[in-house]
């Protein structure tokens, strides 16, 4: 009796199991609609309207999680926007998906210079010149951006005073100088 229960569980573990492998797709079959809305991202990154291309590129990911440009152009973006947190998290998500991939490669690289992880750009730049055994463009862009190092300026995010706002019942604040 306790035969069956083992062996009836061990089976249905194997059914599911091959169930589960035999419906996913390839790599390569990435869903029309996210191909569609990778094209519109595109467009609208095209058109200097970021918002509108986030919005499609992430679209695109939820329609197709495996759509490794939508990865890549969102961390465009990203460091276009002078995020290159997200950025390196976008290009991770694509390297995931394609570890040679020479745009993700570059791209992370960059955005870790802009972090100031020049060390950890330099393996990436190692990675694209033993892919790209004649010269590449994406090896070249990424080994100028680690010559010029990272910014040495951080970027302001807010002014070092803030403006004083009177209160309408309140008396004006005195200046005690």
């Amino acid at each position: 009796m306790r035969i069956t229960i083992v062996s009836a569980a061990a089976a249905l573990v194997l059914v599911s199991f091959s169930t589960a492998l035999h419906g996913q797709r390839a790599d390569d079959q990435i869903d029309a609609r996210s191909t569609a809305l990778l094209e519109a991202g595109r467009a609208a990154k095209a058109s200097g309207n970021l918002e509108v291309a986030v919005d499609s590129l992430e679209s695109a990911l939820a329609a197709d999680p495996r759509n490794r440009e939508a990865y890549v152009e969102l961390g465009n973006i990203a460091q276009t926007r002078e995020l290159p947190g997200k950025a390196i998290r976008m290009y991770r998500e694509a390297l995931k998906l394609e570890p040679n991939d020479l745009q993700a490669l570059k791209g992370q690289g960059e955005a870790l210079v802009a972090r100031g992880a020049v060390a950890r750009a330099k393996t990436n730049l190692a990675q694209l010149q033993k892919l790209c055994t004649t010269g590449c463009v994406e090896a070249t862009q990424l080994s100028a951006a680690i010559a010029k190092g990272p910014a040495s300026a951080p970027t302001a995010t807010a002014s070092a005073t803030a403006p004083v706002t009177r209160i309408p019942d309140a008396p004006a604040p005195e200046d005690k100088n």
